[in-house]
């Protein structure tokens, strides 16, 4: 069976099982099950430009999403004008002198043969640097948190439109990406997983404990939503004419039960509406990412990466810079899980630090790509599908299995009990499962890469 054959049997089992859901739990459960997969189709992508086409491990795609998350908060939220009297000033006194001191050093070690006397001017210059940036930095913290605490207490963003964000969310994302590239690549490939891992857990720990940045844990909520809010829809007229007329064979005759029942259907017409939006925004952002990729891999850049992945000391000798490969595709595969994370923010309408964590944004998304096919960017999106379907799907399946499998157990049994209270963990064992199936059965995933030579 070809990959086209596995493929539209693979997507259409999906559709069918999106679809069993809506009919038999909610269609608005179902659209959000879609758009959560979209995001993170986007970002299996990103890792298996990665590590598909460049064998590039990173193990700090948790790092690279909170990235986008970030950049969505900062960009959309409007500026807190009190906090930025109180202590923007002396925070931009802080970066300016960051820059400052970033300069210096490298100017110090540009200008200092190697030696004794360098490293000295070296580590003299972090020291001073280190004060001069608190001495700014501290104060303007200070001041900038204890601004009416319980509703801001940081400086707030741009107060542009939401979507812009994801557009800078790549290059956060890809901006830190280049800078530990620059650091790790070219030596062995566990020095890349190394970095990532620890930054990626440096980036969280930031927006946990820097307030004036992100609040924190307190988090951000409210973001401005590029769709339509549910609220205005139920008291807009077309919308009104559209539900009514939808349903006008349905409602009931009596007028205080028909307007009830309207009010009711309008509820649910709205937020099935804003879902639909969602999956359209989310869904054009994933046909593109999928072009672009699929145009890279077909392009002779991308035949490059894959015999670098294959054989450096082949590459090498032929004159490639592997390193500058490397780093290229590592900058734009981190880009693509920048965009989705600042997508997923976007989805959420709040920016939460604390839910930010490596078995939900690498763990799974390694899962996605392995189960879809290393190498294949359907592959990723069909692993996409799949992995967040069941990680959704695999509670109230657990919980109705459970319930069934030890009723003749008795509602007083305490083993029973235990087993129902505790039917969440089943997505760790159902997710445990079909990993191990597919790498004993398919080690190359469900759709495995296609070689040409």
């Amino acid at each position: 069976m070809n990959n086209l054959i596995k493929g539209t049997l693979g997507f259409g089992i999906m559709a069918a099982c999106l679809a069993a859901v809506g009919m038999l739990q909610s269609w608005t459960l179902a659209f959000t099950i879609i758009n959560m997969c979209l995001i993170s189709a986007v970002m299996a992508l990103g890792v298996n430009i990665q590590w598909g086409y460049a064998g590039l491990f990173n193990v700090g795609i948790v790092g690279f999403t909170a990235l986008g998350g970030l950049a969505a908060m900062l960009v959309s939220t409007p500026p807190v004008v009190g906090a930025w009297q109180a202590g923007g000033v002396s925070m931009l006194f802080a970066l300016i002198a960051l820059l400052v001191v970033i300069f210096g050093i490298v100017f110090i070690r540009r200008i200092i043969p190697v030696g004794r006397l360098r490293s000295l001017a070296t580590v003299l210059s972090v020291i001073g640097g280190f004060f001069l940036i608190r001495y700014f930095y501290a104060p303007a913290v200070d001041a900038i948190e204890s601004f009416d605490p319980a509703r801001t207490g940081f400086l707030g963003g741009l107060g542009a439109p939401i979507l812009f964000s994801w557009i800078v969310g790549a290059f956060f994302a890809a901006g830190a990406a280049w800078m530990i590239g620059k650091i790790s690549l070219g030596l062995r490939s566990d020095y890349l997983a190394i970095a990532t891992l620890g930054i990626s857990e440096i980036i969280i720990a930031m927006l946990k404990n820097e307030d004036w940045l992100s609040r924190g844990v307190k988090n951000v909520s409210g973001l401005p939503r590029p769709v339509p809010y549910e609220i205005n829809l139920q008291s807009t007229p077309w919308f009104i004419d559209r539900v009514t007329a939808f349903y006008a064979n349905s409602l009931p005759t009596d007028e205080l039960a028909r307007t009830e029942a309207l009010q009711q259907k309008l509820i649910e017409a709205s937020s099935l509406f804003v879902k639909l939006c969602y999956t359209g925004l989310f869904l054009a952002v994933l046909l593109l990412v999928l072009w672009f990729a699929y145009r890279a891999q077909k392009a002779p850049w991308g035949r490059m990466m894959r015999a670098i992945r294959d054989n450096e000391d082949a590459a090498n000798a032929m004159g490639k810079d592997v390193t500058r490969r490397h780093l290229q595709v590592f900058v734009v595969g981190s880009a693509v899980v920048g965009i989705a994370g600042a997508m997923m923010t976007t989805l959420e309408g709040q920016l939460t630090p604390g839910t930010y964590n490596p078995l939900r944004y690498t763990f799974l998304i390694w899962a996605m790509v392995i189960i879809g096919g290393s190498g294949n960017n359907i592959g990723s999106v069909l692993g996409a599908f799949i992995v967040w379907f069941g990680w959704v799907e695999a509670e109230p399946l657990g919980q109705w299995v459970i319930d069934y499998g030890t009723a003749w157990m008795g509602d007083d049994n305490g083993l029973r009990s235990h087993m129902l209270a505790n039917a969440s963990h089943m997505r760790l064992i159902i997710m445990g499962v079909v990993l191990l199936l597919v790498m004993r059965f398919s080690p190359r995933g469900l759709l495995p890469e296609t070689n040409r030579q």
